[in-house]
């Protein structure tokens, strides 16, 4: 079979879910990423086990992601598109006044910092051989301080990330999209974001699939995505 294969960390719910969908329904063979494989054997199922494969892997743990990207060439035969979108989020006060406990920090910098790059390390490999392409998702906090925001600090390093590594992949024939939602519709927002304009899931798939159909010639860097309304 010659159809692309993605792989999509952070595939149980949310964004990750709905980009697996969408590529599903384009065309793509997908490789389901997600802790626990049991959360993403329903919808591998529902995609078809001969076109989805469910996968449990920390991607914080470099020894399960690389895994992870292992068995996808296996099954596959072929590594075309990796979207490392898994993150997570929590409030901080550097002052103490509000927001998570710091020993609940350490969590979301490992998965949202260091889950990527190593995400990226176990995938581009791979990618340089069929001329692939990478997508991060990144964050339009990504993009603006934010007040007492750690997880605001690990989205400008997803930033950062992305365009050291599409400097490296010069030559390679391998591109790089960093995509940066506003506010959108998922588990992890707070009740106040829930007051504001937001995105659905779907919107931000769309976004990645754009990237991924442009013609091989075509590079989209970054893509900035914000509901209708949302102030920055």
């Amino acid at each position: 079979m010659t159809d692309r294969v993605l792989l999509v960390t952070g595939a149980s719910r949310g964004i990750g879910e709905a980009t697996a969908r969408l590529a599903a329904g384009s065309g793509f063979r997908v490789a389901l990423v997600s802790r626990r494989a049991e959360s993403v054997s329903a919808l591998a199922t529902e995609l078809g086990t001969d076109r989805a494969l469910a996968l449990g892997a920390d991607v914080a743990d470099w020894a399960a992601i690389s895994g992870a990207v292992a068995a996808t060439v296996e099954k596959f035969g072929r590594l075309d598109a990796v979207f490392a979108n898994a993150g997570s989020m929590l409030g901080t006060s550097f002052f103490g006044t509000e927001g998570e406990d710091p020993e609940r920090w350490r969590d979301m910098v490992l998965t949202n910092v260091y889950g990527a790059a190593i995400t990226a390390r176990a995938a581009l490999p791979e990618l340089a051989r069929t001329g692939g392409h990478l997508v991060l998702t990144g964050s339009v906090a990504g993009r603006h301080i934010r007040r007492a925001s750690l997880y605001s600090a690990t989205k400008w390093a997803v930033t950062g990330m992305a365009g050291a590594i599409r400097e490296e992949a010069v030559g390679t024939g391998v591109r790089v999209t960093l995509v940066n939602p506003g506010i959108v519709d998922t588990e992890m927002i707070t009740r106040e974001m829930r007051a504001k304009p937001k995105l659905a899931a779907g919107d931000l798939a769309r976004a990645v699939l754009y990237a991924l159909d442009q013609p091989a010639s075509v590079d989209v860097n970054e893509i900035v995505v914000r509901p209708t309304g949302q102030e920055r």
